[in-house]
């Protein structure tokens, strides 16, 4: 196994694949370099010389400018290269053929989820309990605490939860229009078998409100409660449960193909080989889903900085690469409205870990996208419509976006990570270190360990080892944050509280 990566032939950095030592000697195209400082697993080095003010280039692109001249073995990282994103830069259509480097693809073709009276697929059949307005949080969490142990023996269903979220009032303008449209996704959500809607009485978002942003209403199984119109929330709410659990109890699993499965893919807590492994493996696991006529929806737009021209490049067609403009500028245009700066990424936990500027950040990021072709561009809390690769405008902040991707239709979530986190999304999230290290410290987790990438599996293998896991995840084995019980959920705030 080599000890470094060169991504690309036009690299003039190469990234560790262990801790490298100052005075280590290594092989590079039949000639051999010593390395002037120790090399942190995940960080990158120069394998040429670069002069201050040159491109660093990695993944075959730069990834910003030298600050100094950095010599051949040295350390390349914050202290010697910066961003060079332009706040206005300019976008050209440049359409590229889509291709995929995942072939001759033997694998199932179907999985055995719920089919809904809407016309959707489950991967799960649970009940779940929105809350209109944070007022009613704790309300909702003793409802769910109480209906788990009065029908933890009812078969076939796979859990109760509460999504509580501190919104739903005080708010105006598209800032409201946005919650109200992801609590009415998640009350149209497959995963649920069926659903309590929790109100207050009193909240601009009230029960009312938020049914006008349900689709298919009528399809559903929903049940609603008003607090304020019962004289015990608590007594009444768990006997709306019961019914709900009485008609969920009747679903059953059926084979249908894995065109109905949509995919959400997710990074955080990177590190400096999250674009070299487990980006890359999720990236070949996209293309397969989307050959098979599934979905994948990417999000987190601050971290396509720096390489949105690329996935521009890929959009289907004139219309499609507009709408990505135009997502693109008006998140830039957001962090200007708010006077902060476009371009404060990398995290310190992404630093920690190698990544240098939001370009290296960014390369990486977009990685789990694969190579197929942009279909369709969705607004915050916008469900899915085209089949295929749909990008869709969200922050990059993990609860947030993953949030918003279960909103948009996701029955599972990919989330990639280097750094490690135990969070979980509405919907079942699958756990991915780039680094082994990480998979063997964290096993309570990490479901996959895309870290053996770098030993003697490749990306392809790795991605349909991947593939195998997210269909036994839809047919109903459960991923580490849900056996620990993990269910979470957040909303981006975007305007000004009352």
């Amino acid at each position: 196994m080599n000890n470094y990566v060169i991504i690309s032939n036009k690299d003039n950095v190469a990234v560790a694949l262990t801790d490298l030592k100052k005075g280590q000697d290594i092989k590079i195209m039949g000639s051999t370099l010593i390395l002037v400082e120790d090399i942190p697993l995940g960080h990158k080095f120069a394998i040429k010389q670069i002069n201050e003010k040159d491109s660093v280039i990695k993944y075959g692109s730069p990834i910003g400018i030298a600050l100094t001249n950095i010599s051949p073995g040295e350390h390349v990282h914050i202290h010697n290269i910066k961003t060079n994103l332009n706040i206005n830069e300019k976008y050209t259509y440049k359409p590229e053929p889509a291709s995929t480097y995942c072939n001759n693809i033997d694998m199932p073709s179907y999985f055995y989820g719920y089919n809904r009276k809407n016309g959707c697929v489950g991967v799960r059949n649970e009940i779940w309990i929105i809350p209109t307005v944070g007022c009613v949080n704790k309300v909702a969490q003793k409802i769910e605490s109480l209906a788990r142990q009065r029908f933890s023996n009812i078969k076939g269903i796979d859990g109760i939860f509460a999504f509580t979220h501190p919104y739903g009032c005080s708010q105006l303008g598209d800032d409201q229009n946005n919650t109200r449209k992801i609590l009415a996704d998640l009350c149209s959500h497959p995963n649920a078998g069926g659903i309590l809607l929790l109100g207050l009485g009193c909240e601009n978002s009230g029960i009312e409100e938020v049914k006008k942003y349900i689709k298919d209403l009528d399809s559903l199984s929903i049940k609603c409660l008003v607090s304020q119109d019962s004289d015990d929330e608590i007594t009444d709410s768990l006997l709306l449960v019961e019914e709900l659990i009485s008609k969920a109890s009747k679903y059953h699993r059926t084979k249908v193909p894995v065109s109905e499965l949509t995919i959400g893919v997710k990074c955080g807590g990177s590190d400096g080989l999250s674009g070299v492994t487990a980006n890359p493996t999720v990236g070949c696991f996209s293309d397969a889903i989307v050959s098979f006529g599934g979905n994948v929806i990417m999000s987190e737009v601050p971290e396509m900085f720096g390489a949105e021209q690329l996935l521009m490049n890929r959009c289907e067609s004139r219309e499609v690469f507009d709408s990505t403009v135009e997502m693109i500028t008006q998140y830039k245009k957001y962090f200007i409205s708010h006077h902060q700066p476009i371009y404060e990424n990398p995290s310190p936990g992404n630093k920690k870990g190698g990544i240098s500027t939001l370009e290296d950040k960014s390369l990486g990021c977009t990685q789990k996208s694969g190579s197929s072709t942009v279909r369709d561009v969705l607004k915050y809390g916008e469900t899915i419509k085209a089949h295929g690769l749909s990008l869709l405008s969200a922050p990059g902040n993990d609860l947030v976006a993953s949030t918003a991707l279960a909103a948009s239709g996701a029955q599972i979530i990919l989330f990639t990570t280097g750094r490690g986190t135990p969070f979980a999304a509405p919907v079942p999230t699958i756990k991915i270190s780039s680094n082994s290290i990480l998979s063997r410290r964290k096993p309570k987790w990490i479901d996959f360990d895309a870290g053996k990438v770098v030993g003697s599996i490749s990306i392809h293998d790795a991605s349909m080892e991947l593939y195998k896991l997210v269909i036994d995840v839809a047919n109903g084995k459960y991923v580490k944050s849900e056996i620990a019980g993990y269910h979470d959920m957040a909303i981006f705030k975007q305007g000004i509280t009352l």
